[in-house]
């Protein structure tokens, strides 16, 4: 139950602000049709298992990735907000991440966090607890992509997208990429 509840406890931590950037993605599947909400879906599964493998190899021993590079990852979302600005200025709703490899980049690259904190769990906690682990992180990567999917239905939250989508999502990207750069440099 220790195991359970702490591998729960890790998640909700290091992958709070992906529940915004969920909620945009999810937002951007409805006003513009991409992603699909099965790349997010995918993309997400495929970014957080990404992240708890560099940092199962790196609880081995292995340094695969020194922490400066993983920083540098935050210029994914950078470069896919001011791609997404520049498409702002044709009044043209902006996609910023357009694929399940897109949603992927972004979810590896506002992962620095989780790599620091999953690797020393891991190489603490054992082997059959970093199974356990892992699949409470599957089973909770379900819960945020249903929590980001609710929260970007409100027609609320929907009718400010519409509003201001255009340069609010590429702006939430930007600021992502600029925290994780902040946070590592």
């Amino acid at each position: 139950m220790d195991t359970l509840l702490t591998a729960a406890g890790v998640f909700v931590g290091t992958n709070v602000d992906d529940l915004l950037v969920l909620t945009v993605l999810f937002l951007a599947a409805r006003a513009v049709g991409k992603p699909k909400p099965w790349q997010i879906w995918a993309g997400q599964y495929t970014g957080i298992a990404a992240l708890v493998a560099v940092s199962a190899l790196a609880a081995l021993g292995l340094t695969v990735i020194p922490d400066r590079w993983v920083g540098l990852l935050g210029l994914v979302p950078i470069a896919l907000g001011v791609r997404g600005l520049f498409k702002a200025r044709d009044d043209e709703p902006p996609a910023v991440a357009t694929g399940m490899l897109s949603v992927a980049g972004v979810t590896i690259a506002n992962g620095a966090d989780n790599i620091s904190v999953y690797t020393p769990l891991f190489r603490t906690i054992g082997l059959g607890p970093s199974l356990i682990t892992a699949a409470v992180f599957a089973v909770l990567v379900a819960v945020w992509c249903l929590a980001g999917s609710w929260l970007g239905s409100h027609k609320k939250v929907i009718a400010v997208v519409e509003r201001y989508g255009h340069w609010i999502v590429p702006v939430v990207f930007i600021g992502i990429g600029t925290v994780i750069l902040v946070d590592v440099f």
